[in-house]
């Protein structure tokens, strides 16, 4: 390309101005997030953690209802594939990343891979229970205590969903509270005494808190210091699986034992 140079009355017009490429911000790997629009605290917790150089996630926001129950949840299968395919038209995506726990037990993490895959076929899927299942894999955590926000009815999906892979669940703690903004708002201090309450049971091997609206890397390592065991949640895993499905393997300190860690061999 040759600049162009042209001036008249005074004025002057660069043109074709030439200009080199790098491989972007994302170099390393692009990682694309479908966030839930009432969703406070997902993209704060990826923030904080993806800090690679050469390593950029990119977000959607899919219609979901405030009012968390098995109806609502499956709404949102209408909308996965769309929100995938407008993260970064045209550029290929390494791994995309469906974020709410509950929904995926509801809908099932096959037929959200499908979805994810009608909008996004080059990236690899992935959900925070899909994430879950891998860091108990690779943290080998057999019996897991569970803390959740949710009403009854989705707590007992959530039960038997995990129960059914094989893992055991001897104590089981809830917020239950309905309404993901409020689920949100719960502090850091109640969620650390949940998990305290439950981790400090001998039956509990480490602990997974479920939901994306309830925060965890803020105090994921000074809990884990106090109990001596593993824990995660839905971003917490769902951040490092997608960093390993991309193959990014860095370890990263300051955010648990499971950040140290690669994928275990399936």
């Amino acid at each position: 390309m040759t600049m162009q140079i042209s001036t008249t009355d005074g004025f002057t017009r660069i043109t074709k101005i030439p200009f080199d490429v790098d491989a972007g911000i994302a170099g390393r790997a692009r990682i694309g997030l479908i966030v839930l629009a009432t969703d406070h605290t997902m993209e704060y917790e990826y923030r904080q953690v993806v800090t690679l150089p050469g390593v950029a996630f990119y977000e959607s926001r899919i219609p979901n209802s405030p009012t968390i129950t098995p109806e609502t949840l499956r709404q949102m299968a209408s909308h996965i594939a769309d929100q995938a395919s407008v993260i970064l038209p045209g550029m290929p995506l390494d791994v995309v990343a469906y974020g709410c726990t509950s929904a995926s037990m509801v809908i099932g993490e096959e037929r959200v891979f499908e979805l994810i895959r009608e909008g996004r076929p080059e990236a690899q899927p992935t959900t925070p229970i899909t994430a879950a299942f891998a860091a108990f894999n690779a943290l080998d955590i057999r019996r897991i205590g569970v803390l959740t926000p949710y009403r009854d009815d989705i707590n007992q999906t959530v039960r038997h969903y995990i129960e059914a892979k094989g893992f055991s669940i001897p104590v089981f703690g809830s917020f239950n509270e309905e309404d993901d903004n409020r689920a949100a708002r719960i502090t850091t201090d109640s969620i650390r005494k949940a998990l305290l309450e439950i981790g400090r049971r001998q039956e509990v091997d480490g602990i997974f808190l479920s939901c994306t609206s309830l925060r965890l890397t803020d105090i994921v390592h000074e809990v884990e210091d106090e109990l001596g065991k593993p824990i995660t949640s839905s971003n917490h895993a769902m951040i490092w699986h997608s960093l390993r499905l991309a193959e990014v393997n860095d370890p990263i300190d300051g955010f648990g034992q499971l950040y140290r860690l690669p994928l275990a061999a399936s």
